[in-house]
């Protein structure tokens, strides 16, 4: 039996709805690492599904590091101002400027990442990977795999987020879309640090 208890504590740790905590509170018997991985499945498939709507709303936010050196705005996008304008989603777009400050990421997602980018990260692991001695289909394997490595450390929405390493940051995104009901977005963002 699921008690009141196990759901708000489920709740405070997500956000998310009381009746959807409890319901993946008892698919998951009580547990609740268990009932965080399916709200996190299931933030997914809501994300995907809200995925064709319209962003006409968001947010600016800034975050500047305490040593007043290094700092970033990101555009957090959503569809309505009701959500733009509340607490829980500017703290978002907050922590979003956070982790952009501290990682520094070149791209939003690998749609950005350009054909000849990825072909001089190709030539500079080429080299290497003929050294492994491997066969060709190994090789390639080793190739992709260090591709993703070297890509999932520059694109925003794949990196592991700096205040919660276990979810990245497009999992964080797809969680506030489940919490809010609606289609969020990083629009863009940028990154300043003073010249040394």
């Amino acid at each position: 039996m699921i008690t009141t208890e196990q759901i708000k504590e489920l709740r405070e740790l997500t956000g998310i709805s009381v009746m959807q905590c409890k319901k993946a509170l008892e698919e998951a018997s009580g547990d609740k690492e268990k009932a965080l991985l399916i709200l996190r499945k299931k933030s997914s498939a809501i994300a995907e599904k809200k995925g064709d709507r319209n962003l006409g709303a968001g947010v600016v936010e800034s975050y500047i590091h305490s040593n007043k050196n290094v700092g970033a705005m990101v555009e957090l996008s959503c569809e309505t101002d009701f959500v733009a304008k509340n607490e829980e989603f500017v703290a978002m777009a907050r922590d979003i400027a956070m982790h952009i400050t501290a990682t520094n990421p070149e791209y939003t997602d690998d749609t950005q990442i350009t054909p000849d980018a990825r072909a001089k990260v190709i030539e500079m692991f080429k080299k290497e990977v003929a050294e492994s001695g491997k066969g060709a289909d190994i090789q390639t394997k080793i190739m992709d795999g260090k591709l993703a490595a070297y890509f999932g450390e520059r694109t925003l929405l794949a990196q592991a987020f700096v205040k919660n390493p276990d979810i990245t940051i497009k999992q964080l995104i797809d969680g506030g879309v489940q919490k809010f009901g609606e289609k969020i977005a990083v629009a863009r963002f940028a990154r300043f640090a003073v010249a040394k």
